[in-house]
This record gives structure tokens, C-alpha cells and sequence, in this order.
């Protein structure tokens, strides 16, 4: 009877996590089609994660860079990143490989610590460096929010223990845009749309800063 219950247990997260990443499969499917018309010249600079990248449509004019490919999905979770990496990330040969993600793991469950969105991130950067091992990474911090403002200390946590990680890797750059996003110690109110998560110009304005020059070098 245990061994019944344990089994149901995993079947039903199994389950539970097909059905989340097949949320994400039309998204996919849509960056399959997108290749197969107009394939990525090699030596792009890619950006992958979740919507705060998926929604920067203006990012190749912000960052003056016209080689940037948005493989960013709504939504996305470091989880969800590592089961689509063959999609994503892998099959192309970038210059540089720009990451948002993270904050929808925090979001996901009051379980989630920084420590274990820590471990995911690095389960998804040593697979990086094991197909890229020199390629830049450039991963972005997870931003403040006026929706997600009581979820901070989790999200600062995992912040602390990403940068230091990448301290240890010479060609991975940890980009702090998590002070920058503050005024007054809270989530300045002018620079996100009507949901209080995701950003408008004024938001990725404060992005495009601390990331022109370390695309465009």
C-alpha cells in the first residue's frame, strides 16, 4: 500500500509537470517554424528565459544590435528552460547567451527557495558550458515587482547565490538590475504596464543600460 502511494505521488507529479511544459509546446512549435523559414546566422546574440525577455520587442533598437534572436517563452520557469534547451539554446552557435529567468520559479510555490532556484540555474549552466565553453553568458538578475514585492526575500536570496556562482566563471557576467528597479527601497511605480510584473519602455529602458555595453563589446 506504500509503495502504491509513493508510485500515485510521482505519477501525479509527473503528470503535472507534462502538463505545465506542454502549456509552453505552441511557443515551441512556433520558434520550429520561425528556423525552418529563416534560419539563425551563427554568431548571434541570444536571448532566452521567460516573458520579461519574451515581451522586449523593442530589444534589438534599444540594444542597437540586430543579430539579437528572442527565444524567450511566456511564462517560463528554469525547469521549463532545461526541458526545452534542445530548442532553445543548444542548437544554435551564438556569440553570447543573455538569460532571464527564475522569477516565475519563485512564484510558482512559497517551497521554492532561493536556494533551490540556485540549483536549477546551475543544473541549466553547466549543461551551457558543457556545449559552449567559451561563449559569453550574460544572466540578468531577477527584477522587483509591485505583483511579487512580498516574495523579495526569496528572490534576493537566489540573486546572492547566482552572482557568486558566476564569480567563478570568467566568461559569465551577473547583471544587477534588481537595485536599479528601486526608488525608496520599493518598485518604482512608473516603469511597469497595468499587471504591476512586466515592464514598459521606462522599465527596459533601466535594462537596456546595463546591458548595451556588454552586448555590443
Amino acid at each position: 500500500m506504500k509503495k502504491l502511494s509513493v508510485l500515485l505521488i510521482v505519477l501525479f507529479i509527473s503528470l503535472n509537470t507534462f502538463s505545465q511544459q506542454k502549456l509552453f509546446w505552441d511557443e515551441i512549435k512556433a520558434f520550429k517554424t520561425e528556423d525552418s523559414i529563416n534560419p539563425p546566422k551563427d554568431g548571434m546574440i541570444l536571448f532566452i528565459g521567460s516573458s520579461s525577455f519574451r515581451l522586449w520587442k523593442t530589444a534589438k533598437e534599444d540594444l542597437h544590435n540586430e543579430t539579437i534572436v528572442n527565444r524567450a517563452f511566456g511564462g517560463a520557469t528554469l525547469e521549463d528552460l532545461i526541458y526545452y534547451q534542445n530548442d532553445v539554446v543548444l542548437k544554435y552557435n551564438p556569440k553570447k547567451i543573455v538569460i532571464y529567468c527564475g522569477e516565475n520559479d519563485v512564484a510558482s510555490s512559497e517551497k521554492i527557495t532561493g536556494q533551490i532556484v540556485f540549483d536549477r540555474y546551475k543544473t541549466l549552466h553547466t549543461t551551457l558550458r558543457k556545449q559552449f565553453p567559451k561563449v559569453p553568458i550574460i544572466f540578468v538578475s531577477l527584477k522587483p515587482c509591485i505583483l511579487r514585492w512580498e516574495m523579495k526575500d526569496r528572490m534576493i536570496a537566489a540573486n546572492d547565490l547566482i552572482k557568486d556562482y558566476l564569480k567563478q566563471d570568467k566568461n559569465a557576467v551577473f547583471v544587477n538590475i534588481w537595485d536599479k528597479m528601486l526608488e525608496n527601497g520599493k518598485p518604482m511605480n512608473d516603469i511597469f504596464i497595468e499587471d504591476n510584473l512586466h515592464m514598459n519602455a521606462k522599465g527596459y529602458a533601466i535594462w537596456s543600460k546595463e546591458l548595451l555595453p556588454l552586448i555590443n563589446n
